[in-house]
Order: C-alpha cells, then sequence, then structure tokens
C-alpha cells in the first residue's frame, strides 16, 4: 500500500474498501474481467436495454458457479410480464442467488406491465420468491428527468419493500450528507450502500460514461466544479476521498451506511488492485494470486 494512498485512509475506511461490492456489465469477455477479482467479493450484473434480460441471468449464472456471492440486477421496464418474471427469478433460485438489485431501467417505454421499480417490487411480492434480500436505486444528487419531490415519494414507497439502496454516482461528499440526512429525517431508513466510480483518470471515467451509455454519471461528474479542472490536466481522482471527508459520520449508527459499492465501468483490475494497495489482501488470499 503506498503512502500516497494510505494518507487519511482509517481502519472504517479501509474495512468499507475491503468490503465494496463491484459492479460488472456483462459485455463481451465479461468472464475474464471477473477471473480478476477474489472469489469472496461480492459482484453485481447490470441490466440495460442494449443487452437484455438473458445476458444478465447467464453472466449471473456463470459467476454464482465459479463460487461469488452475485447480486444481479432487473430493470423494471425491460420485464414483459408476470410470466418472464417468475422465470427470471426462478433461475436465480436454482443458480443459489439470494440477492437482487431492482431499478426502474433505462428503457424510453416498458416492455411490458412493469413501469416503476416499485411496481416490480410488488410483482415480486405477488409470486413469491426465494430472495432474501433486495436493493432499490436512490439519487443523492438527483435525477435529470425526475424531481427530487418524485424521487423522495418513490423511496418512501420502496421502502416496504427492500433491504438496502446503492445510491447513484456520487462525487461529493456534501451533497451526499446533505441527503442523506434529509432522507434519515424523512423516515427512510434503508442501509445505505455508497455508489462510487472506481479509481481512474477522470477524463477516462467521462469517456467510458459515453461509450457505456451511463449517461447519467458524466451528467454528475460535470456538475462537480473541483471535478472539472481535473478532468481537464487528466489527472486521477480518489474515490476513497469521498469516505475519508465523511468522517465519523461513514460509521454512524443514525445514517446508517452499510457498504460500499464500486461502479467499475468494466475496469475490474484497476478496481481490485486499487482495494489491495488502500485495504490489503483479502481474506482468500486471491488479491495475491
Amino acid at each position: 500500500m503506498s503512502l500516497r494512498e494510505n494518507r487519511g485512509a482509517s481502519p472504517d475506511v479501509r474495512s468499507f474498501v475491503r468490503a465494496a461490492t463491484i459492479e460488472i456489465i456483462p459485455v463481451k469477455g465479461y468472464e475474464q474481467r471477473l477471473a480478476a477479482v477474489p472469489t469472496d467479493t461480492t459482484v453485481t450484473i447490470t441490466c440495460s436495454p442494449r443487452f437484455g434480460l438473458e445476458r444478465t441471468l447467464g453472466a449471473t449464472e456463470f459467476a454464482a458457479a465459479a463460487g461469488y456471492t452475485v447480486v444481479p440486477h432487473l430493470a423494471a421496464r425491460q420485464v414483459t410480464d408476470e410470466t418472464e418474471l417468475k422465470e427470471f427469478v426462478g433461475r436465480l433460485d436454482a443458480a443459489g442467488v439470494r440477492d437482487l438489485y431492482v431499478i426502474g431501467g433505462d428503457a424510453s417505454e416498458p416492455a411490458g406491465i412493469y413501469s416503476s421499480a416499485a411496481e416490480l417490487l410488488d410483482g415480486l411480492g405477488a409470486i413469491g420468491h426465494s430472495l432474501t434480500s433486495i436493493g432499490v436505486a436512490c439519487y443523492p444528487e438527483g435525477h435529470p428527468a425526475i424531481s427530487d419531490d418524485e424521487l423522495m415519494a418513490a423511496l418512501r414507497l420502496k421502502q416496504p419493500l427492500a433491504d438496502y439502496m446503492v445510491s447513484q454516482l456520487c462525487f461529493d461528499t456534501d451533497a451526499l450528507l446533505t441527503w442523506l440526512r434529509a432522507v434519515r429525517s424523512a423516515g427512510v431508513t434503508l442501509p445505505l450502500h455508497i455508489g462510487l466510480a472506481a479509481p481512474m483518470q477522470t477524463r477516462k471515467l467521462a469517456e467510458l460514461s459515453l461509450k457505456i451509455g451511463v449517461g447519467s454519471s458524466l451528467r454528475y461528474l460535470t456538475k462537480q466544479h473541483g471535478l472539472i479542472g481535473t478532468v481537464l490536466r487528466g489527472k486521477s481522482y480518489r474515490p476513497e476521498q469521498v469516505l475519508i471527508d465523511m468522517g465519523s459520520e461513514l460509521t454512524s449508527p443514525a445514517l446508517n451506511v452499510e457498504r460500499l459499492h464500486m461502479f467499475s465501468f468494466n475496469q475490474v483490475t484497476a478496481t481490485v488492485e486499487w482495494q489491495r494497495r488502500l485495504a490489503g489482501p483479502s481474506n482468500s488470499g486471491d488479491l495475491e494470486s
């Protein structure tokens, strides 16, 4: 671990980094990217209109068979009907997958009867399943197409049917804490998984946002005045700085931050190496292989 990366990283920060989940986009060659991840690391598999539900399911089954704890994403607007929903969760059950992350999805029009994450959560409750944990999305820096009031109402609606929430990309500690205090005051108690982008050149982060189609992350990036100069200078940003800047509030029971979720943009090896440098090797020892 370098002195520079360790500077200011408390044992709590290193613990969060060590236990972070890593998000993988199931593009061609995802199997090789997955192989870089220690098997005691939880991986999440994204879901997008570009690849469809089958790609998400196939990658999830592959990761589960390889020994990973895996959390597939499921976009409500890609599910046509109750039959397809049953088939999806049935295959998760057969693969031994017990955690699901439910989102509304980016499709401009719903493929079927579900147009929002809340509707899909209701659908899951109606059909029954073997899932033991369900996550939902939250947006500390807002959403380009949905008002803050609507986002809060949706989060309250999803809360009784979910077990945790994952925040969209966030680069501003003050914005994250202000939002988190507000939702806690509003009665939202779901444990938070903080979503951070993987360590990389900030210019590369912007390029990947466009290439992979995660347009919202680029909008969030350009909103942060402190990072615009970083982009122009081609420097790297340090994702752990958000956690460091949170100080003791990172482990405040009142704020209930449970985990760290890394948006890897499929820069998986770089993400794993960052974990190792900052937090030390995983218990499995795979990081040292």
